[in-house]
């Protein structure tokens, strides 16, 4: 068996198996972002934004929201919350870092470090919902099941930490998995981007027995 690495030690950590977020099939695993993964991270978001959602946004909507709303949140992998999947075994002609996505314990719903609406205070497991979040995927591994992967390690986690409700911001690329995952719409938002642009997204919400 591929040796698993460790997850990074944090009061948040993830209160999971590491061989259950082990892919076999993929040779990947999944472990918690570090400080050091943000550069590569970047150029990924960048990438699956351009690549992937270009059935959905059009190329305005798309390079206006890599301004402002999508991107990385530091305060996601300073509390341990955010997720890559990784290549145990390099693969010619694929990146090592598949995908990344996290949860959240904080009650901000989306949006990276430049999003201006942020909203950095804690949530009560016993009446609010964790935040899933920030959830891309490099075109080289799109519809391989690494959203999956990490959306199964994030559930897990925040289950562990008390939720029993899981909500999101979804974009319309990303809201076609979380509904096959059980997630449902509860109302649609169009974010307002520069350049006179808007972005509409979904807010949904999966609910797991308590």
């Amino acid at each position: 068996m591929v040796p698993l690495r460790p997850y990074a030690l944090s009061p948040y950590a993830l209160k999971i198996d590491a061989r259950r977020s082990y892919s076999p099939r993929m040779n990947l695993y999944v472990r918690q972002a570090v400080p050091a993964d943000v550069p590569v991270l970047t150029e990924l978001i960048h990438a699956s934004v351009r690549a992937l959602q270009a059935e959905d946004y059009t190329e305005a909507q798309r390079e206006a929201a890599l301004r402002s709303v999508f991107g990385v949140d530091s305060q996601l992998i300073a509390d341990g919350t955010y997720l890559v999947a990784e290549s145990s075994i390099p693969e010619l002609g694929l990146p090592a870092i598949a995908g990344c996505g996290g949860w959240s314990k904080r009650k901000t719903l989306y949006g990276g470090d430049a999003w201006s609406e942020r909203e950095d205070s804690l949530l009560d497991p016993e009446r609010e919902a964790a935040k899933i979040r920030a959830f891309f995927i490099h075109p080289a591994w799109a519809r391989r099941g690494v959203g999956t992967l990490i959306l199964d390690a994030c559930e897990r986690a925040a289950a562990a930490a008390g939720f029993n409700r899981f909500e999101m911001g979804a974009t319309l690329t990303g809201a076609k998995l979380f509904a096959a995952k059980g997630y449902l719409p509860i109302r649609r938002i169009e974010l307002p981007l520069p350049d006179g642009e808007t972005l509409p997204i979904l807010h949904m919400e999966k609910k797991i027995a308590s």
